[in-house]
């Protein structure tokens, strides 16, 4: 059989799957073997308590879903107490995702949450930063490297700086994190987006706008992995639209050492199972011992790659 296994950093995980943060909770156990999976990603916690956004959260989409949850939280000291002892009986390693309203505000939550119990800290520098008018920390390459090396500098732990796909210049912030102490990347999150009722004439979340998941962003999350592989030299988690091991295939040929699985878990809270054993069926026809060697082969001629990343970086 092949080897499944994959190293993003030091941290060598039994196969690349993964949950998206925001999208499992530790009832999913009913449905899938927890021990199977790559890494346990939980739900962002941010350092203050918060009630999340207005309802309606959530709004149905052509091949995908928009939400506006707005991360709510009941605060570090709750999540210590309540939320993580429940992950950490499993032989997976367990990965905090955290959110932050300010680069201080980040540095301080990392540091109070570099347990020995944690293996990573995710930082979802994809959310909101109040010093610079609500714009994501990960936008501009100046914001995302002073927030990373601000947690860099307050944690020795093995931390993943989660990027926006709505960024512009997503290279040139990918650079930004590497350069200032991520140790791998996790691309992306949702885009942004805004659906209406047409018979009510108002915006179908009560946030106005909000996030765009699922299949329907999936090409636009492997771009962006391709984008940030040839720009970057630690790993990508990839994440985006991935119902099954083809999809998970497809973004570590584009260059993922990983992937986080989203919204395909609220259609089949099995999928993620179910996508490790399409991974080995792969493996098995394909001819492929070892799948961590599929990670960046996509076969694209190198003048091509570079013309494409230039424009890319131009047109940013």
């Amino acid at each position: 059989m092949a080897d499944l296994s994959v190293r993003v950093g030091d941290l060598r995980l039994r196969n690349p799957v993964m949950p998206a943060s925001g999208c499992f909770a530790i009832e999913y156990a009913e449905a899938l073997d927890l021990n199977r999976l790559g890494a346990l990603v939980i739900k962002s916690v941010s350092p203050k308590s918060r009630a999340g956004n207005p309802t309606p959260r959530v709004a149905e989409a052509y091949a995908g879903m928009l939400n506006s949850i707005g991360i709510p939280s009941k605060g570090l000291d709750y999540y210590r107490r309540e939320v993580l002892p429940a992950y950490t009986p499993f032989d997976t390693p367990v990965v905090v995702s955290i959110s932050a309203d300010t680069v201080d505000e980040f540095a301080d939550a990392v540091a109070q949450m570099s347990l020995p119990e944690v293996a990573v800290i995710e930082a979802n520098i994809s959310c909101p930063n109040l010093e610079a008018d609500g714009m994501a920390f990960a936008m501009t390459p100046e914001t995302t490297y002073k927030v990373v090396s601000a947690i860099r500098r307050r944690t020795s732990h093995p931390f993943w700086a989660k990027l926006t796909p709505n960024a512009s210049q997503i290279a040139a912030v990918a650079r930004a994190a590497e350069e200032a102490g991520a140790d791998a990347l996790v691309m992306g999150n949702t885009v942004l987006g805004m659906s209406i009722d047409v018979r009510t004439r108002k915006p179908r979340l009560g946030n106005v706008m909000g996030g765009l998941s699922g299949p329907a962003i999936k090409p636009i999350a492997v771009r962006m992995v391709h984008q940030c592989y040839r720009s970057v030299r630690i790993p990508i988690i990839g994440c985006g639209g991935i119902q099954n091991a083809d999809d998970a295939v497809e973004f570590m040929l584009a260059g993922a050492s990983a992937v986080q699985v989203g919204t395909a878990s609220f259609l089949d809270p099995g999928v993620m199972q179910k996508i490790i054993d399409g991974l080995q069926a792969y493996c098995d026809a394909m001819g492929v011992q070892s799948l961590r060697d599929l990670t960046g082969q996509v076969k694209i001629d190198r003048q091509l790659s570079d013309r494409w990343l230039r424009f890319a970086q131009q047109s940013g």
